[in-house]
């Protein structure tokens, strides 16, 4: 069989076309066996009822400068949470929603492998369901990531790895892989290439 490579015709025998059929074919297994976990920020919707989103944000600010909270504070806090993150989303009530679920479907094109998207917050379903889910579904590895590029934001350092150390407790047999950070050349470098988009 013949294959063109640049300005050189290759001529490859059978043994190796053979030998190049069994290396792809270990690449797309472990592609197979690999899930990527999106992991997203969230937003409110906007047509969340606008007093029980101010009483939920007012709930989290209170929680986090108490030691001990009140029980009745934490139950009124899980409802209005759960209800956020349940409400239904739309293009027009929530665009970035509507944008994550765009890149992960972009992911899973780009990457050959399942990928499911997680919300920090605000948004279902959390971190937790994601990597579990993803978990439950793989017999191989669980990849999570995410486009926060920057270090020391609060999600991309201490929320998502504190829900990937709550999923890996729950299941060792797995190995569950932090994608981040990135290296800030590349990061540069990425942002270059769109500015050059633009001009």
């Amino acid at each position: 069989m013949m294959y063109p490579c640049f300005k050189k015709t290759v001529y490859l025998d059978r043994a190796a076309l053979i030998q190049i059929e069994l290396m792809l074919m270990r690449i797309e297994s472990k592609k197979s066996n690999l899930v990527i976990v999106l992991a997203m920020h969230g937003t409110p919707p906007k047509d969340f009822p606008k007093e029980e989103r101010k009483d939920l944000f007012d709930l989290r600010a209170l929680i986090k400068h108490l030691e001990t909270p009140d029980e009745k504070v934490l139950a009124r806090h899980d409802f209005l949470d759960q209800k956020m993150r349940l409400w239904p989303r739309t293009a027009e009530n929530d665009s970035f929603h509507l944008g994550s679920m765009e890149l992960g479907e972009d992911l899973a094109r780009q990457s050959g492998c399942r990928v499911i998207v997680g919300f920090n917050e605000f948004c279902d379903p959390d971190l937790d369901k994601a990597i579990s889910e993803a978990v439950r579904i793989t017999t191989g590895k669980v990849v999570v990531t995410t486009p926060m590029m920057t270090r020391g934001g609060g999600h991309s350092k201490g929320d998502i790895p504190e829900a990937i150390e709550r999923v890996q407790i729950r299941h060792p047999e797995t190995e569950i892989i932090y994608a981040w950070p990135f290296p800030v050349s590349a990061i540069a470098r990425f942002l270059s290439e769109q500015i050059q988009a633009f001009l």
